[in-house]
């Protein structure tokens, strides 16, 4: 069905999403009638979920989405909004159409600042044309900053900049990013940087940027030397300072920071960003699971450490290291601890990707459909 309507164009596709049952059917004579707006996300009282907060009373809320990290060509979104933004749009319709509540969006430091003290307005004018976007399919968006996954488009003088300085210029692009956010109900959460870490005691770094995963740089350095300071002071510091920023101008939206789980790796492991001593400021905790093959029960244990009195959601998460159905059977198995899940999506249907004779595309439209057919029961499953 999604592959006819994309044939068939914008205006059609919108209508057969809402007769197909995507939206609450409008009373006779209402079907010019506005939606209501997104209720606003929150913690639940009990702090183990959320619930959004409707004219009835708060309403449980699992999210379950998408990362809308790049296309299938690998651009990333500010590569193509400007000039393709009726591909945003199809491909916002599509999330909706297979399930998804929320989409988390990554937005590169280099094209919101054009300089140290110079936010990018149009930048920031796109971001709110993709927020109204949110909203009239209502999609929540999980907004990640400060990413640099393209190293050729980090701007020279950001990579020069000092330790304080590099952090006044992040403190900026919040500011800005929040005061454009502030006003909508489509905000999920601000996530503070994908998958930050720190150098190692006594072991300076030289490049911001760690290691790269198909041509892109998804993990980044908060400091390049620790200069005395305890790696938990360092992260204390830049998550204060980030969501002091946030803050300023944004006091409703959820605040989180996605992490790496390193007790994934290496068992006895303990969170940094989610300690008690650094992690106050930050509403609930993201992390980044991809199990292998064999070793379900392992990512469930590292899954339990970071369990630490707030709402864990598995921000990132796929088939990447391992056949469905041991995935099938981690996501299963992770409802006890998780309250959300947010998987990917890449602008190909399963349809799209059906076509393709591929090992990579047979994995994606399987777990399209997994996240299709298991939607509705884990959101509500979860929202009891």
């Amino acid at each position: 069905m999604i592959r006819a309507m994309r044939r068939a164009g914008p205006a059609v596709a919108l209508i057969v999403l809402l007769t197909a049952g995507c939206e609450e059917p409008a009373a006779d004579g209402a079907a010019d009638v506005p939606a209501e707006p997104l209720p606003l996300v929150r913690v639940a009282d009990d702090g183990r979920g959320f619930v959004r907060d409707t004219p009835a009373g708060p309403r449980p809320f699992v999210p379950w989405g998408f990362n809308y990290d790049h296309d299938g060509a690998g651009r990333l979104i500010e590569d193509y909004w400007h000039d393709d933004w009726p591909r945003v749009e199809q491909d916002f319709r599509e999330m909706r159409a297979l399930g998804a509540n929320v989409v988390r969006v990554h937005l590169q430091l280099g094209r919101f600042m054009e300089a140290p003290d110079r936010p990018n307005p149009a930048a920031l004018d796109r971001l709110g044309d993709l927020l109204g976007l949110a909203e009239r399919e209502r999609l929540y968006l999980d907004v990640t900053g400060l990413g640099c996954y393209h190293k050729q488009d980090v701007p020279a003088w950001y990579d020069r900049l000092a330790e304080a300085d590099r952090w006044a210029v992040q403190a900026r692009f919040w500011q800005a990013v929040a005061a454009r956010c502030a006003a909508s109900p489509a905000v999920f959460c601000y996530d503070l940087m994908n998958e930050p870490i720190l150098p190692g005691k006594g072991k300076p770094a030289t490049e911001w940027l760690a290691g790269e995963f198909g041509g892109k740089h998804f993990v980044q350095r908060i400091a390049l030397d620790l200069a005395g300071r305890s790696r938990h002071e360092v992260a204390k510091a830049w998550v204060e300072t980030r969501v002091g920023a946030i803050r300023a101008r944004d006091a409703r939206h959820l605040v989180t920071v996605g992490v790496i789980p390193w007790a994934h790796v290496w068992p006895k492991a303990k969170p940094i960003f989610y300690a008690p001593e650094v992690g106050g400021p930050l509403d609930f905790v993201s992390v980044h699971f991809y199990p292998r093959k064999g070793e379900v029960d392992k990512a469930l244990r590292a899954l339990a450490v970071y369990d630490v009195g707030k709402p864990v959601v598995i921000e990132e998460t796929f088939p990447l290291k391992c056949g469905l159905e041991e995935f099938e059977r981690f996501i299963e198995a992770s409802r006890g601890r998780a309250a959300g899940w947010i998987g990917f999506y890449w602008g190909e249907t399963a349809e799209d990707l059906a076509r393709k004779q591929t090992i990579g595309a047979a994995i994606t439209r399987k777990w399209l459909e997994f996240f299709q057919e298991r939607g509705e029961t884990m959101k509500q499953a979860n929202a009891s």
